[in-house]
């Protein structure tokens, strides 16, 4: 962790993130359940969408593969945390990002976008190769995570 956010953060002052999506349901779900699983002793995650479209249950289902359970997430819409601060609002898909430019209560605003896996996996009928679309984008957020918060300073 760099000196400065070691500094600024003591256990009891967790860096606390928001993770922004269009609607809640996988991408931001994803991020949140990562971060709570590798980062959980010193990150503080949340996850909100500008719109509520409910647990993605393929998202649920590859991430219980990885170990990581969100099964009892729930989507929650931007408007609930608005009176909460936070250090960081990642978005993670360019709706978001357009849409949401700015978060009161944000120290910083970053974008990480992410391919929408349930678009993707609209193109196959094959029940694994659309499950495989999530696992990608799965395996991309966690590649992020694991970078956090070293990569927050940059």
């Amino acid at each position: 962790m760099p000196d400065k956010l070691k500094s600024d953060k003591t256990k009891s002052d967790k860096l606390k993130i928001l993770f922004l999506c269009t609607g809640n349901s996988c991408r931001s779900q994803m991020a949140e359940g990562w971060t709570k699983h590798l980062k959980g002793n010193f990150i503080d995650a949340w996850s909100a969408g500008i719109e509520t479209h409910g647990l993605n249950r393929h998202a649920v289902i590859v991430m219980a593969e990885a170990g990581v359970d969100i099964s009892r997430h729930k989507s929650r819409h931007l408007n609930e945390f608005k009176n909460k601060s936070f250090d960081y609002v990642i978005t993670v898909c360019s709706h978001a990002h357009e849409t949401c430019p700015w978060f009161p209560g944000a120290d910083k605003i970053i974008h990480m976008g992410f391919d929408d896996p349930p678009k993707m996996a609209e193109h196959y009928k094959d029940p694994q190769k659309k499950l495989d679309c999530y696992r990608r984008v799965r395996d991309e957020i966690k590649a992020y995570i694991i970078t956090l918060p070293e990569s927050l300073t940059n």
